[in-house]
């Protein structure tokens, strides 16, 4: 947990909770997790929630509420970007409601920051807040308010939530400018990491249905092509950047659109550390190309690892190499005689890669929500 990050889109970290389990092919080199097994394995914090490998440290399940950082974005004052549970899931299958709660209920009570929650369990967060909502969102949260800070934080989070310009007021003072519903949360903003179509597939529909005031995606790491243009459970297509879906086996045709949710933010990245897997630039630019022509930013966050061989000169001297053949796929180590117009590409390492995308710095984030 950090006051302030390195990571790219962020600017502080804030882990109330840790632990996790590996749920996709994304997963397989998670840095958390190789840091809660090695470096953090006997801190409070991180103690015992791997299990050793031949691969290197795993997660194991279990997942841990540090009280002790729970009230930390409280004392922050001056606003900031805040990535949620950087180091496990908050939305975890053993993750209780009531730890969920409290987690909102703090960031309710810090309206001048902008909270990331970012997850892998997209069926989880939708279930949650689709019943939080359902429940009654104002009651729920300024009761786990009460219970951890007291009977004022009890009341401002339920005033706030309910639209009041001062959530100080006592609550028979009745709302004294504005009565309109703060919820979802305008300082939360929900997204799932997507690492290929599969992944997109699935977690991409549940956050659209998801109550949330801004929606992002992280492709971090990529491992494979992503179209935006996702299909639902049910089989409608949907414009993931764009918000209208449609069925496509309507007996009155695929022109009857109906609203979804959007999403607002494309984060895409390479992996780096260790093992790290290969990112083809073209994934990269499909992305970038389909957040320019829906006017949505794109943060290209690092190459990673390996970066394309194009115009690097000696800088790729003695570096190790391997490239895309022409169906996609990796080749590692390459042969001789493999064809100059397949894209290869070279292992120099996370900075010397940088985050530079044909030559350009892409740093979008969010604006107003639509």
């Amino acid at each position: 947990m950090a006051e302030h990050s390195k990571i790219e889109w962020t600017d502080a970290t804030w882990n109330p909770i840790t632990g996790c389990s590996v749920v996709s092919p994304g997963c397989t080199n998670c840095y958390a997790m190789k840091l809660a097994g090695t470096r953090l394995r006997n801190h409070p914090s991180r103690a015992g929630l791997t299990d050793s490998s031949r691969a290197g440290p795993v997660w194991n399940g279990k997942v841990r509420l540090n009280d002790q950082w729970l009230e930390q974005p409280i004392h922050w004052r001056r606003g900031r970007n805040v990535f949620v549970c950087a180091h496990g899931d908050l939305f975890h299958e053993d993750v209780p409601d009531d730890w969920i709660d409290a987690i909102f209920a703090v960031m309710a009570l810090t309206p001048q920051h902008n909270f990331q929650v970012l997850t892998k369990r997209s069926a989880r967060m939708q279930e949650y807040m689709l019943k939080l909502t359902h429940d009654g969102e104002a009651e729920r949260l300024s009761g786990a308010a009460g219970a951890r800070f007291g009977d004022e934080a009890d009341v401002w989070v339920a005033n706030y939530i309910n639209g009041w310009s001062n959530p100080s007021n006592a609550r028979d003072h009745g709302p004294a400018n504005g009565t309109v519903p703060r919820w979802p949360l305008p300082n939360v903003w929900m997204g799932v990491s997507v690492e290929d179509q599969a992944r997109a597939d699935e977690r991409i529909p549940d956050l659209l249905a998801t109550p949330a005031h801004v929606r992002f995606l992280s492709c971090e790491p990529l491992l494979g092509p992503v179209n935006l243009l996702v299909t639902d459970h049910r089989g409608h297509d949907i414009s993931a950047l764009r918000g209208i879906a449609c069925d496509p086996s309507d007996p009155d045709g695929p022109d009857e659109y109906y609203r979804t949710g959007k999403i607002r933010w494309i984060i895409a990245g390479g992996e780096s550390g260790p093992g790290a897997r290969p990112s083809n630039p073209a994934w990269f630019r499909d992305l970038r190309d389909q957040c320019a022509a829906a006017d949505v930013p794109f943060h290209f966050k690092q190459w990673g690892e390996w970066h394309p061989g194009d115009g690097m000169g000696d800088d790729i001297d003695g570096s190790a190499f391997g490239c895309f053949d022409d169906a996609g796929r990796w080749v590692h180590p390459v042969q001789q005689d493999f064809a100059a117009t397949r894209q290869t590409m070279f292992r120099i390492g996370k900075s010397r890669a940088g985050r530079t995308l044909d030559g350009v710095t892409h740093d979008g984030m969010p604006g107003e929500a639509q």
